[in-house]
């Protein structure tokens, strides 16, 4: 089973005009537990259901498992998902180390105004390079992770 280590920010300014690809995703979740959030999701045409852990105590490292599913089943599990739906543009920005790339989400919705920003990392420590755009870090902070904006959208903030 796969660990997923990660950095999260917001985003503070223009990230589109170097982004090389753009999705929509839209997703919900079955359990949001903090110990094991089940989220369905429509990422452009394909469907896929995962699985997190809970995060470490810097909350960058966690359990990850993602398994692709019919898009028609993700639509009928969205029914039954608890309520609020994350509505989202994800756009991929490669990182001028050559070797990471940035997945920078753009909220709607009750999100909407909402940007930020992830790298994956192979190590917790590992070093990488922050385009002029990124913002504060925010990485293990609850409130930005997608099964807590489901919640408490970034409108009631």
């Amino acid at each position: 089973m796969a660990q997923e280590i990660e950095k999260k920010f917001l985003v503070k300014g223009d990230f589109k005009a170097e982004a090389f690809k753009a999705t929509r995703i839209i997703q919900g979740y079955l359990s949001s537990v903090p110990e094991r959030t089940v989220r369905v999701r429509v990422k452009g045409e394909k469907g896929f259901i995962t699985v997190k852990g809970i995060g470490n105590a810097s909350g960058a490292a966690r359990f990850e498992w993602e398994k692709e599913i019919p898009v028609e089943e993700v639509r009928s599990l969205l029914e039954i998902c608890e309520p609020g739906v994350i509505d989202k543009t994800r756009y991929l920005v490669k990182n001028s180390d050559g070797v990471h790339t940035w997945e920078v989400d753009e909220f709607y919705g009750d999100n909407d105004g909402l940007t930020v920003a992830e790298i994956e990392l192979s190590d917790e420590n590992e070093a990488f390079d922050k385009p002029e755009w990124l913002g504060e870090e925010v990485t293990g902070d609850p409130k930005y992770f997608n099964s807590m904006l489901m919640k408490n959208p970034y409108k009631n903030w």
